[in-house]
């Protein structure tokens, strides 16, 4: 079997080293791919750039399973293209994509089904934005300032008065901070809480969620600073408990459910699910429609049963049938970043220690952003790897993981040393 999987990151990374496991894998080609696929023996990196090529290359070399990890492409409606060409493939089309790639249409996509969400308002007028935040009244600030379209995780400003709120509004509408995605923004409602992430696979007849994880967002110790692409992970996420994913099953699983049917979607493929925990109950932040990063590399290294059969058995409309099983063990997730990310940062430093990790089990390494050359390994990204490690307990994990990251070294190296607690 000959698999194509689409992205650069982590995430892809992990993807192909779970499905590596199956024996009828034999090959599997990344576009385009990081230095991580080094560490694999039946993956290959390719340079594909447009829709276009990826179909040609697919059909070419009679690629058998195509899974999408970039949300660009997956908006550029890659899987509508594929199934064109009757090509199996792994994702949502582009109008289920919608549901990841403008916020303003997940949100009122939320409300027309009654799933539990903040409150809050869209605006593709700076003017209008402004004149809302006037009268929006001191005593509910904080507010949350969004930018509605794809900005790599990064396009959430919490706003803690007016001034920000203004500034961040200006940021995202006149500055153009993330481009054309801020276009249109939505400014919502805080919500005070916890927040944790459900990965699902779905074929529209069920969704089937996955162990629970808690992301740490923010660049900084405690939750400060910006907000990035994620700094680490544990799986699963203590907040998450029977009562709390009883009722995300409930109030957000299954109302989403209701709407992919209601609304015409028809795929295989993956939602994610971004909750808040609060003490008015759970709330749903946001979908992403693909595996999250680095959720991922958290929770596949957990999961017993094989990926192939589940993506398979998805395709066959039969995902109802299948049984997920998991280790009985916890893992911690920690991202090394270049310094000064998620602003300026360097590329191109040499990394030590990869060579020399010891992997196996339940301790692994996942290459997010380098590039290998004459032998050695580079720095090439923000998000430069993960270091993921499973133990008996959070605890056990979270230190293996803290032991395991400081044999790594780069010029100015920064990871957060505080996930998981």
């Amino acid at each position: 079997m000959k698999i194509l999987i689409v992205g650069a990151g982590g995430r892809e990374h992990a993807i192909a080293w779970k499905l590596s496991q199956n024996r009828k894998v034999e090959k599997i080609y990344i576009a385009p791919g990081n230095a991580g696929s080094e560490l694999i023996d039946t993956v290959e990196n390719l340079e594909l750039s447009s829709i276009g090529e990826y179909i040609n290359f697919a059909k070419k070399n009679s690629i058998d399973l195509t899974i999408v990890g970039s949300e660009e492409l997956l908006m550029q409606g890659i899987v509508d293209e594929f199934r064109k060409n009757n090509l199996k493939i792994f994702g949502p089309d582009k109008k289920a994509a919608l549901l990841e790639g403008s916020k303003a249409y997940a949100k009122d996509f939320m409300k027309k089904y009654d799933i539990k969400t903040a409150t809050y308002e869209i605006f593709d007028r700076y003017e209008d934005a402004m004149n809302y935040l006037d009268n929006y009244g001191k005593e509910n600030f904080p507010v949350v300032v969004k930018a509605s379209g794809l900005a790599a995780g990064k396009g959430v400003i919490i706003a803690q008065n007016l001034k920000e709120a203004k500034e961040a509004v200006t940021d995202i509408m006149i500055n153009k901070k993330f481009a054309s995605s801020g276009n249109k923004i939505v400014i919502e409602e805080y919500l005070d809480g916890k927040e944790a992430s459900i990965l699902s696979f779905t074929d529209c007849n069920v969704i089937l969620p996955l162990l629970s994880a808690k992301d740490h967002k923010k660049i900084g110790e405690n939750e400060t600073g910006l907000n990035t692409g994620g700094m680490g992970v544990i799986s699963p996420n203590p907040y998450v408990t029977d009562e709390v994913f009883q009722e995300f099953k409930e109030k957000i699983m299954a109302p989403t459910l209701k709407g992919l049917k209601n609304e015409g979607m028809d795929f295989e493929g993956v939602i994610f699910f971004g909750l808040m925990i609060t003490k008015k109950g759970v709330y749903l932040l946001e979908y992403n429609m693909r595996l999250g990063d680095p959720e991922t590399q958290a929770v596949l290294p957990l999961l017993e049963t094989d990926l192939m059969d589940i993506i398979e058995n998805s395709f066959d409309k039969r995902l109802s049938e299948v049984e997920i099983k998991w280790k009985p063990l916890y893992s911690c997730c920690v991202v090394a970043v270049a310094g000064g990310y998620p602003e300026k940062y360097n590329k191109g430093d040499i990394i030590k220690g990869i060579k020399d990790f010891q992997e196996d089990e339940q301790n692994i390494l996942f290459i997010a952003g380098a590039k290998k050359e004459n032998g050695d390994f580079f720095t090439a990204g923000g998000r430069v790897l993960n270091v993921v490690s499973l133990g008996d307990s959070p605890e056990e994990a979270r230190k293996t993981a803290y032991d395991k990251i400081k044999k790594i070294n780069f010029d100015n190296i920064y990871y957060r040393k505080d996930i998981g607690v």
